[in-house]
């Protein structure tokens, strides 16, 4: 198997920036697995697991992204993948659940207790606060994998827990 490697990058978000890192990666001849990227506020965080040829280390990786014009300013770390980098059963989503509506502090707390009672691992999370320009809402989406027999109870709490907090709840249930 191929040695695998957890590259980051954080920094000031610009157009481009995703194509500038997947460009480089492939030129290399790395192979992306598992990737997010998200714009944090004026920055963004580019994370993935990448397949590395077997002459390439981490460091090499690391170093030639250093060279990008486009990372300037930017924090980049890649080091050797110590997990597994293929998800076990607990990796798949069985839901998508969206809640939405006025910022609550401790909301996210609150709904990963809910997961955790109900046996539910989450695989994704996305939290974010809309600027007031597209109506100031705070929007959680939570990727999870339910437990077949937890599956009704775990989303029914959610659900109330979200309705206590005069928030809406979206549920989908995954076909991946």
């Amino acid at each position: 198997m191929a040695s695998v490697a957890l590259v980051s990058v954080l920094g000031p978000d610009r157009v481009g920036l995703v194509a500038a890192i997947a460009e480089h990666l492939f030129n290399i001849g790395v192979n992306l697995r598992d990737t997010t990227f998200a714009s944090l506020g004026s920055g963004a965080e580019f994370v993935a697991l990448c397949e590395l040829p077997s002459e390439m280390t981490a460091a090499d990786v690391e170093a030639g992204l250093k060279q990008l014009a486009e990372l300037q300013g930017a924090e980049i770390r890649a080091v050797p993948y110590a997990f597994d980098p293929s998800p076990g059963p607990a990796g798949s989503v069985t839901h998508r659940i969206a809640i939405s509506g006025g910022d609550q502090l401790g909301l996210v707390a609150r709904l990963a207790e809910v997961f955790k009672q109900y046996e539910a691992n989450i695989v994704r999370l996305e939290a974010r606060k809309l600027p007031e320009a597209e109506g100031g809402l705070y929007v959680t989406r939570f990727a999870v994998s339910i437990p077949p027999g937890q599956a009704d109870l775990c989303l029914a709490t959610v659900s109330n827990t979200a309705g206590a907090l005069g928030l809406s709840c979206q549920v989908e249930e995954s076909s991946l």
